[in-house]
């Protein structure tokens, strides 16, 4: 499903350059859930944002399915991200002015939808995670659990191919962390491929393979016992 070939990021300013990944090779096989570890600024949230194409890479190559995404505009990766990307943060990245059904539906916001399909999936996106009884509540009126379920509701509401989650239980507290890791077990289990950046060993167990990283580099790949 993805291949990185090779991948290099730097930052350079008129002092000096700074790599955050250098000769990053990694596969992820449709339907896998693959935890991401290692000390903060070791280069796991850029991984993400590249993955996600929020970033682009300074070198190497980033293949999603037959596409090189190197040779995509803006606009094509827009599309990409809008059709087969869901994204999970710490944060929720919830907006405070609307209600939870309203933010569960920007998630399809660059999809050509009608309003009764909308409306639809808007609803079993809710009832998936179990907080359709506050659709109509607004954020700041949820626990931190029920606001990142709502923004797990948001990344799949789209039925996306991949799911991206950077530290999704990192704000919360164990039983509500535990509740949105069963959340994420279930979607993998229902052939949804996930992409979660953890500090957490213990959540990084959930996941079927988890990748060490150290300095910006891959220093491990670990398959879990089964």
């Amino acid at each position: 499903m993805i291949r990185l070939q090779n991948i290099q990021r730097t930052y350079a300013s008129d002092e000096v350059e700074t790599t955050a990944l250098a000769d990053i090779d990694l596969h992820v096989v449709k339907g896998e859930f693959l935890a991401i570890m290692g000390p903060s600024g070791c280069g796991k949230s850029t991984l993400l944002n590249i993955l996600g194409t929020v970033d682009r890479p300074t070198g190497g190559a980033y293949l999603f399915g037959d596409r090189d995404l190197a040779t995509l505009n803006e606009a094509a990766l827009a599309q990409l991200r809008a059709e087969t990307l869901g994204f999970v943060f710490q944060s929720f990245n919830l907006i405070d002015e609307l209600t939870i059904a309203e933010n569960v539906e920007l998630g399809l916001t660059y999809r050509k939808t009608g309003a009764g399909d909308r409306k639809a999936r808007v609803a079993a996106a809710m009832d998936r995670v179990g907080i359709s009884h506050r659709a109509r509540h607004f954020p700041h009126q949820l626990s931190g659990g029920q606001q990142q379920r709502a923004a797990i509701a948001r990344a799949i509401v789209g039925n996306p191919s991949l799911i991206l989650a950077d530290e999704p239980t990192g704000n919360l507290d164990t039983e509500n962390g535990a509740q949105v890791m069963g959340i994420l077990e279930a979607l993998n289990a229902e052939g949804a491929t996930i992409v979660m950046v953890t500090h957490s060993p213990a959540h990084a167990d959930a996941a079927g393979r988890r990748i060490d990283m150290l300095d910006g580099r891959i220093v491990a790949s670990v398959a879990r016992a089964i």
